[in-house]
């Protein structure tokens, strides 16, 4: 693919997310991203931390990536509040770690939130949350949400678009739409369109009807997931930002990450000139 794929030739809102190549190390990654001419990245905070947040940095550096955020999953346990200094810690060394990157976003997800009713539990995301949103708004940087499948109580508790949307509108964050967790939501035009200003990347994926197992997503394009409809309610609505690509699970790991990323920007690339 070296000889065929030169740097520039995707779509310059495509991003690919570390979590494609969920088992590689950073530099092995980056190789092949070098060779598939990729230049647009979200790095996977656990990544760093495996290769060296110094060694990191010279990989991407070196490489001459532009890293769009960091992903860093869930910080906090809002169900108790005696943790929250914690969690904020540690969203202040994700912000922290995003600059040094020269991103701009860090993206979580909201956290657990076993035990409390699903009002409380927003409530108890935007108090845990404010103090870093306001520092980080003043140092020019972003916190983006992401919607969490329906079965990763672990992860958090906002499931679908508009709850998502709500929720970080009303804490100041931004929203990391995950197509593969909303698709078929109900009124899912409308919610876009009342909500685009909040909704900072979205993560583009498939699902095969039938899969039954959590991670097992699919190259764009070959799952059921009508991306060229949900594409479309974005760019009516407005939207700018970043489609990123981010597949993990039993398919991707059997096809191999070169063959599945390659198709998967392929289609993309298409569907967005398109």
């Amino acid at each position: 693919m070296a000889s065929t794929t030169a740097a520039g030739r995707w779509h310059p809102r495509l991003v690919v997310n570390s979590a494609s190549l969920i088992t590689w190390p950073l530099e092995r990654e980056i190789a092949l991203y070098r060779e598939l001419g990729i230049t647009r990245v979200a790095l996977l905070s656990r990544k760093v931390d495996a290769a060296g947040e110094d060694e990191a940095e010279r990989l991407v550096r070196a490489a001459g990536f532009a890293v769009d955020s960091l992903m860093v999953g869930p910080l906090l346990e809002l169900a108790r509040p005696a943790q929250w200094d914690d969690g904020r810690a540690a969203l202040r060394r994700a912000l922290a770690r995003a600059r040094r990157f020269a991103a701009s976003c860090a993206v979580i997800t909201s956290g657990p939130a076993v035990g409390l009713p699903w009002e409380d539990a927003a409530a108890a995301f935007v108090e845990a949350v404010r103090p870093v949103v306001e520092e980080a708004r003043a140092d020019g940087m972003t916190i983006a949400v992401e919607n969490t499948n329906g079965l990763r109580f672990d992860l958090g508790f906002l499931h679908n678009l508009r709850d998502t949307i709500d929720v970080a509108k009303r804490a100041g964050v931004g929203v990391c739409m995950e197509v593969n967790n909303i698709w078929g939501e109900r009124a899912l035009r409308a919610t876009i369109a009342a909500g685009v200003d909040a909704i900072r990347m979205v993560q583009v994926n498939d699902f095969v009807v039938g899969t039954t197992s959590t991670p097992d997503r699919a190259v764009p394009g070959d799952g059921d997931i009508p991306l060229a409809r949900i594409v479309g309610y974005l760019e009516d609505a407005g939207y700018r930002g970043p489609y990123e690509l981010e597949i993990v699970g039993p398919r991707i790991e059997a096809e191999g990450y070169p063959s599945a990323v390659r198709r998967s920007l392929e289609f993309l690339d298409r569907l967005l000139r398109g």
